[in-house]
């Protein structure tokens, strides 16, 4: 099963991704081109936010029981996973690229060019 440590690994694996604490020192934060994709605490059950296109975050949310709206987020665009063995680590792994993805190609493209290209 996922621990923090494999979700880090996996996170900062993609390509020009950042992880700092800009809140508080128990929620690791990941970004692409200085925008959040994932989000993580340190303290209590291990969960991540990850952001998510408006139509499939309610249908995971549906299908899903550990997939809510995103803790202090907007629920609209952000869905929280738990990750706890009820969902497969590779359907999480697919989720947090998906976010990757969503914050990546919304980037402007000179951006988008100096992380693929650094």
């Amino acid at each position: 099963m996922m621990n923090i440590e494999t979700l880090r690994l996996y996170c900062l694996s993609l390509k020009g991704v950042t992880e700092s604490f800009p809140f508080d020192e128990e929620t690791l934060v990941f970004k692409v081109g200085n925008k959040m994709f994932a989000l993580t605490n340190l303290d209590g059950p291990l969960s991540v936010n990850i952001k998510c296109d408006p139509d499939e975050a309610i249908t995971l949310r549906e299908q899903y029981m550990g997939v809510t709206p995103g803790y202090h987020m907007n629920k609209t665009h952000w869905n929280t996973v738990m990750v706890d063995g009820s969902i497969p680590d590779k359907t999480i792994k697919l989720w947090i690229l998906n976010s990757y993805n969503l914050i990546f190609n919304s980037l402007p493209k000179k951006v988008q060019q100096s992380i693929i290209n650094p």
